[in-house]
């Protein structure tokens, strides 16, 4: 329905939102990662996952690699460990998120071409 779900970090001083992140375990594909971290953190279950692209991180030997999803089922339920706060979005109403360098707002700002696209 043109939303995107965001969230608020425990880690990250700065109260913004961003699209959910994680670490892949070992053993485990990207898109069972995906799946795994979504759920844990917010409770919600997603298909069609689609790469979207990747951009370097600050972390020794580190890479983001973003991909995108759709909606499957579930309430978001945050896990209070890692989020403290999720939302689902419109693109008439972002809260506020991170700056413009970053691959999460890069996913942001595709989501918001899309759905202009769209209507």
């Amino acid at each position: 329905d043109h939303q995107i779900l965001l969230a608020q970090s425990q880690r990250f001083h700065a109260k913004f939102f961003r699209v959910l992140a994680g670490y892949v375990e070992p053993g485990e594909t990207l898109e069972e990662c995906i799946i795994r971290e979504i759920d844990e953190e917010v409770g919600i279950k997603v298909k069609n996952i689609k790469y979207f692209g990747s951009q370097n991180w600050p972390f020794p030997h580190s890479l983001m690699i973003a991909f995108t999803t759709d909606y499957a089922a579930g309430e978001i339920t945050i896990d209070n460990n890692e989020i403290v706060d999720a939302q689902w979005f419109t693109p008439d109403d972002l809260p506020r998120l991170p700056g413009s360098y970053s691959i999460a707002r890069h996913l942001i700002d595709h989501f918001c071409n899309s759905s202009l696209s769209a209507a």
